[in-house]
């Protein structure tokens, strides 16, 4: 039955003079979204709505489940269209409609007409007291209320006339890619995937960097992270993930650094290598999963020690949330279970056993010096050998 969509959206509707902009973006991340539909679509805009219309067979469910990973969608309204050919085909279409789409009419519902195109013939008002009219005489059984209606039809009167009366809600945010770029820390973890989620819904496209220890660390944990950053391109589009070699700098900062400040020190040079990938590709910021006091690495006086060795901004999303609302933004975009996997990243390798949870910026500063014979040509033998996969879901 139904052939298009009307595409909603919430944010952009304020945008003024440059809405134009974020309306061609959330296009263009539709159009991406549905490269891997069956069937072709056509999208185009008109007086502030964006219509998808298939042009042949496809599959409805497949093309709702990507559009609803569209950020920038508010909601999304499988609709009918009929041409204009007069309103006793508009009578006949919507009471097909109600007839399809409603086989219990025991319902009560509301006529909303909305008539773009000013030169039909008819007020709004008087589409809606007809059309109720009609619904009204061949379903007895429906009744009207103007106020809390169980059924709204919509009906649009544009170059075609459009009906619909659901709406299917989408992920809001803003279109990827309208927010700039920013590089994500990107673990193994539950935290980071759902911070690049988080990010990326206010428009933010995402590289990212994955800190890998192998043999302490598995090509099992390695494959995890990939797939990991597959389920969130899946919001985002591709994600270009840097692969680093991390592990003669941390057995050297493990040599050489005392152990309570392994973590913060080793957080310390992740953070500086991120950056330097960040500021090659276009990254105007980095992202972490961090959340404030959910473990020793993650307290204010922690943070900020981390933040002290970097130039650009660094982006937490998810500072204030605590776990569970973590875990249930996890299960809701898909990447819970296979964080969850039992492969270790090189975080939780070189974990001390009583880490430093007020570290003085001084003090590390001052045990950094430790590394000074070697570890910048440590840092530049990994940038050089670094790996790169293209992620895509």
């Amino acid at each position: 039955m139904f052939r298009a969509f009307l595409i909603k959206y919430a944010e952009i509707g304020v945008k003024g003079k440059n809405r134009y902009l974020f309306e061609d973006a959330l296009v263009h991340q539709m159009k991406f979204a549905l490269k891997k539909c069956q069937g072709e679509f056509s999208i185009h805009k008109s007086q502030g709505r964006i219509y998808v219309e298939a042009q042949g067979e496809f599959d409805f469910e497949e093309a709702v489940d990507k559009l609803k990973n569209v950020f920038g969608i508010s909601g999304i309204c499988p609709v009918v269209y009929v041409e204009d050919e007069g309103f006793g085909k508009l009578k006949e279409r919507i009471l097909a409609y109600v007839d399809e789409v409603y086989p219990d009419k025991h319902r009560t519902f509301k006529v909303h007409s909305r008539r773009a195109r000013k030169e039909y013939p008819m007020e709004s008002m008087e589409i809606n007291a007809a059309l109720g009219e009609a619904i009204l005489q061949a379903y007895p059984e429906m009744s009207v209320d103007v106020h809390e209606p169980e059924i709204l039809l919509n009906v649009e009167i544009r170059e075609k006339i459009y009906i619909y009366s659901e709406t299917i809600p989408g992920p809001g945010g803003m279109p990827v890619g309208t927010g700039g770029k920013a590089m994500l820390l990107l673990s193994g973890g539950i935290d980071s995937p759902v911070a690049g989620y988080m990010i990326a819904k206010r428009g933010v496209k995402l590289d990212a960097v994955y800190f890998h220890a192998p043999p302490y660390t598995s090509e099992w944990a390695k494959q995890k992270v990939v797939d990991l950053a597959k389920i969130v391109s899946r919001y985002v589009g591709p994600i270009w993930l840097h692969i680093i070699n991390f592990t003669d700098i941390q057995l050297y900062i493990h040599e050489k650094c005392p152990h309570e400040e392994l973590t913060i020190i080793m957080r310390r040079y992740m953070m500086r290598i991120a950056e330097a990938i960040a500021v090659e590709t276009g990254c105007l910021g980095l992202v972490t999963g961090e959340s404030i006091g959910q473990v020793a690495s993650q307290t204010m006086q922690s943070l900020a020690a981390t933040n002290e060795v970097c130039q650009l901004p660094v982006y937490r999303p998810l500072i204030g949330f605590d776990k569970q609302e973590i875990v249930e933004v996890a299960g809701r975009i898909g990447t819970f279970e296979t964080s969850i996997l039992p492969y270790e990243d090189c975080c939780t390798i070189f974990v001390a056993k009583h880490p430093v949870t007020k570290p003085n910026v001084k003090v590390i500063r001052r045990h950094e010096q430790n590394l000074d014979e070697k570890i910048d040509q440590l840092v530049k033998t990994a940038l050089e050998t670094k790996e790169l996969v293209i992620a895509e879901g």
